[in-house]
């Protein structure tokens, strides 16, 4: 493998089942490391990570990620970060900070581009200006509440401020920071490097300069890469553009190993609820601190374990935590965590009383200790070793870049100083697991040396207290005011001048020509999508994609959705979870999930729902049941598919009852995390019939509605009607025409057809079918919903059109010029929000503002509506029109996994977004112009029609106007 002269080539292994080649190389004078994965893959990923070890809980890892970013050496521009989403067809940019480690990473489909963006990127970690208002920005800083008042009183101010208050308003982030502070009592993963609210204030811009200094060189870098550029091409800008100006530093930064406990401890804390009833909202959780991460059977065996213990229903530890009564569901830090240098094993549950600490611990241990004593079933154990198989060969790509997943898959091990291509290449680990779990005593010898034996254990409870939001505001204020009350008339001024000197930064306007971009006339003319071929096998009606899934199968089977009343509409989401979580014809639900574990990768329902290309308000809808499983067992998928429709059991009444808890407790926990989708949902409710749908089984009417269910259903005859109506709805569904989707290599089609055929035929399907039919709706909202929560959420929707029409190019357009142009500056720069931004959704014919984790209402909204007339009413730059373009066009044609691809082109085309449709749309958005941008503004952006919908706390709301719904939720 050749090397650039500046780089030592160390050594190269291929990974037949990825088919890449993972090479090593290090910079000879700074010993920076290179792990390039080449592969056959034009979509190239780069990132740089640095081990980040913060000795307390300011955020100045965090805090720094974001200023390194505000502008370089060679870039000195304020905002080159975000500039470069704008003057990109990147298909991926961010940076992270995880507890020891930040990484800046991005990837590209086009060759100048992703030099493009090298060159910044490299620039921003070596070079960056850190400038102390870029840290007074990003960081925190004090203001007076009316910036040029000295009189009024000081306010926090920060993006990362606001981030971590919205963070850790999050009961589950509060839990996982709670317990690594015991678990790690005295390493870097004893503080929150994201930083806690309250300690953020206490870091300085000087601290920050040192960390920066410390940290962010060549011989704490670790430099990964992805894609079919040669390594040598990548080393030689790497030294060009950074580490020729670098020798060697001789600080070494690593984690030591954590001071092990001689017993275990058992701890008690609190965590803020603003709700009056506390009842039910305890969690407890065990945690063990077991191996290092670096070791690769040691972490192997780990994920075994974990999965045999914790994987599904028929596990032993899931089992007992989801049938125990103590509790309404497992916690969601069950599990391995195997990315800190030594690694944790945990489990516990929520939705539970702080008097059952000891009775959970109990039934944790006799759990333990049974499988110590008894063993598991070896076929359990084999099902988890097919699953870790399966994960290994899977190609995945349609969340994160198929190669950035790989480089984070193996970059603890680099930065642990470990082996990264052996915890890639994970096959010949897997090899030895595999003859180890021959042994019996493997599993339990396993859960006796390092659950039962190993008294480095904590337990954690973690109660609900309504008066900690109380008190932390009130401490917050009291030293913000003893803060004022020490400054002298200079200092005072000083804030303000600081205040003035932000915002003056803010606004200035940037010579972005110094930056690298892109054009137009580097984009692609054509929209790549996969082909699909319909197949005649018997009467089913099939579609099959031809793909390189390296030897897995997907098949999907498509139930049209019938007429359903709006009960049976918002029973859906418990209905599809039920039908592959319940048992099956002789099976029980722990039977079934065994066995799905043997033979799938995975197998699930949902329902999905959309107007038509020419009218929102023309709906239908389609049930999804999906699988995956290795090529040599696609046919017993196929079998297990056709046999759930026809064999579920609705009869497993306390399963059903399990199952509403859990999802009650997901949905509860999952607003603080997507807060603005949620809110964006209820602010488009009204403005079509699928979104009104959305809101009522997937938004915050679905969080009321499951917490109402989970009530009712201490009542046994209310349990048992619920698993009528599911039957009753269930008949209704599996009755309806359906159709088939299959992706697989090519070779697989003929055989997979025939028996896919032969296996559902036999299914009947009703020959009288009436389809989905729903309510027009074309109304606004002005809704407040009410939760425990630090910061806000804010969403605007208009009404505008669908993909059909000719404005909905421009509108797409819009949405990323706006959020360019204003949004970003004026609610995240300026008003401390940690995003912000604008889009046409052309499903439900509406136009959305949104922002996330906002400290600001009323001035967000503000903002929204001069968004609009800041687009009409002042004289725009081309290129910035150009930019907008590049960003829509860029999201186009994101490429995801073979298979995603495949089942995102077939669904597309089900609902009339057919690949030519979706080609001319592509087409249209080139062709959009400025004069068109305030022209469907101007037509669509009216305030009167608007549709507002926050997500918000008691506080916040009782200043507001009584024009809004106040909802709790």
């Amino acid at each position: 493998m050749q090397a650039y002269p500046s780089f030592t080539f160390l050594r190269s292994q291929k990974i037949h089942s990825l088919n890449v080649e993972m090479n090593e190389f290090e910079h000879k004078v700074t010993g920076a490391k290179h792990y390039h994965i080449a592969a056959d893959r034009d979509e190239n990923v780069f990132l740089v990570a640095f081990r980040t070890v913060p000795e307390d809980s300011s955020g100045v890892a965090h805090i720094l990620e974001h200023t390194a970013l505000c502008g370089s050496e060679r870039f000195p521009v304020r905002d080159p970060f975000f500039m470069m989403t704008r003057r990109s067809l990147n298909t991926f940019m961010n940076a992270f900070t995880s507890s020891d480690w930040t990484a800046y990473p991005f990837a590209s489909l086009n060759r100048k581009d992703f030099f493009n963006l090298l060159d910044v990127y490299l620039d921003a970690a070596f070079f960056s200006r850190l400038d102390p208002l870029d840290f007074a920005q990003e960081g925190h800083r004090v203001e007076f509440e009316e910036r040029d008042n000295p009189e009024s009183d000081l306010v926090y101010k920060g993006i990362v401020y606001n981030e971590m208050k919205g963070a850790m308003s999050s009961a589950v982030s509060t839990l996982w920071q709670t317990l690594s502070k015991h678990l790690f009592p005295e390493t870097t993963y004893h503080h929150n490097s994201g930083g806690e609210p309250a300690c953020i204030p206490d870091l300085s811009y000087e601290d920050l300069l040192a960390f920066y200094k410390s940290h962010y060189h060549p011989s704490n870098a670790i430099f990964m890469t992805f894609g079919d550029i040669p390594a040598a091409e990548l080393q030689a800008r790497f030294d060009e553009a950074a580490l020729s100006r670098f020798e060697r530093s001789d600080l070494v930064l690593s984690v030591p190993d954590e001071k092990r406990y001689f017993a275990p401890m058992k701890v008690e804390e609190a965590y803020a609820l603003d709700e009056e009833e506390l009842a039910g909202h305890t969690h407890h959780v065990l945690g063990w601190l077991l191996p290092h991460s670096i070791n690769i059977d040691e972490l192997m065996q780990a994920h075994l374990l974990s999965r045999v213990l914790l994987d599904n229903a028929s596990s032993p530890l899931r089992s007992a935590l989801e049938s125990s009564g103590l509790g309404s569901a497992p916690s969601p830090l069950c599990g391995l965590e195997d990315s800190n240098r030594e690694m944790s094993f945990m489990c516990g549950i929520e939705g539970s009383e702080t008097d059952k600490a000891d009775a959970f611990e109990q039934l944790v241990l006799e759990t333990l200790q049974q499988v110590a004593e008894k063993g598991v079933d070896q076929r359990m154990v084999e099902a988890q070793l097919h699953q870790l198989e399966l994960s290994q060969r899977e190609i995945t790509g349609d969340g994160y870049p198929f190669g950035l997943q790989l480089i984070l898959a193996s970059m603890p091990a680099a930065i642990h100083r470990g082996d990264p291509i052996a915890a890639l290449n994970i096959d010949p680990a897997l090899e030895r697991l595999r003859e180890a779990v021959q042994d019996p005593d493997f599993i339990p010898s396993l859960v006796r040396t390092w659950l039962l034996d190993n008294p480095h254990r904590v337990r954690l409870t973690l109660r609900p207290d309504n008066q900690i939001s109380t008190l932390r505001d009130a401490a917050e204020a009291q030293r913000l005011a003893a803060m004022k009350a020490a400054m002298s008339d200079e200092e005072k001024q000083g804030v303000i001048s600081q205040a003035q000197a932000l915002e003056q930064r803010q606004q200035q306007v940037d010579d972005d020509s110094i930056l690298p971009r892109v054009t137009l006339d580097d984009v692609p003319l054509a929209l790549h999508l996969p082909n699909a071929e319909t197949l005649t096998s018997g009467s089913l009606n099939s579609t099959w994609y031809s793909a390189g899934t390296n030897g897995l199968v997907y098949q999907q089977m498509i139930s049209a959705l019938p007429d359903l009343d709006e009960s049976e509409q918002t029973l859906m989401p418990l209905y599809t979870y039920c039908l592959t979580e319940l048992g099956c014809g002789d099976r029980d639900y722990r039977e079934n999930q065994a066995y799905q574990s043997e033979i799938t990768g995975g197998l699930g329902a949902y329902f999905t729902v959309r107007g038509t290309v020419e009218s929102e308000q023309d709906v239908s809808g389609y049930m999804v049941m999906s699988g995956k499983a290795l090529a040599v067992n696609r046919d017993a998928l196929s079998e297990l598919m056709a046999e759930t429709l026809e064999k579920v059991r609705f009869d497993e009444l306390p399963r059903i009852r399990e199952i509403v808890a859990q999802q009650r407790s997901r949905k509860e926990r999952s607003i603080t995390g997507r807060g603005h989708g949620l809110a964006m949902a209820a602010a488009c409710a009204g403005f079509s019939p699928a979104a009104r749908l959305n809101h009522l089984t997937k938004g915050l009417e679905a969080v009321r509605s499951t917490k109402q269910l989970d009530k009712q259903l201490d009542d046994p005859a209310a349990l048992e009607a619920l698993a009528q109506r599911l039957q009753a709805l269930h008949q209704k569904v599996a009755a309806a025409p359906r159709q088939f989707l299959m992706v697989a290599e090519e070779e697989y089609k003929t055989a997979y057809a025939e028996r896919l055929a032969s296996v559902w035929e036999a299914l009947p399907v009703s020959e009288e079918f009436e389809p989905l039919a729903l309510s027009l709706t074309r109304e606004p909202v002005q809704q407040l919903w009410l939760t425990s929560t630090q910061v806000n959420f804010c969403a605007l929707a208009f009404p505008t059109v669908t993909s059909a029409h000719p404005d909905a190019a421009a509108l797409t357009v819009l949405g990323d010029f706006l959020r360019n142009g204003y949004l970003h500056r004026a609610i995240r720069e300026q008003g401390g929000a940690y995003g912000a931004g604008a889009g046409q959704d052309s499903g439900d014919a509406v136009f959305r503002f949104f922002s996330y984790r906002d400290p600001r209402i009323e001035g967000t909204l503000k903002d929204f509506e001069q968004a609009a007339q800041w687009i009409q009413q002042t004289d725009h730059d081309p290129a910035k029109l150009e930019e907008a373009i590049l960003g829509v066009v860029s999201s186009i044609d994101k490429p995801g996994s073979p298979a995603g691809d495949a089942k995102q082109t077939f669904h597309s085309s089900l609902f009339g977004r057919t690949p030519e449709q979706r080609q001319a749309f592509r087409s249209q958005i080139l062709q959009v112009t400025l004069d068109d941008l305030k022209r469907v503004a101007a037509t669509w952006l009216k305030q009167d029609l608007a549709s507002v919908a926050i997500i918000t706390n008691s506080k916040a709301a009782a200043s507001l106007p009584d024009v809004y719904e106040r909802i709790e939720i």
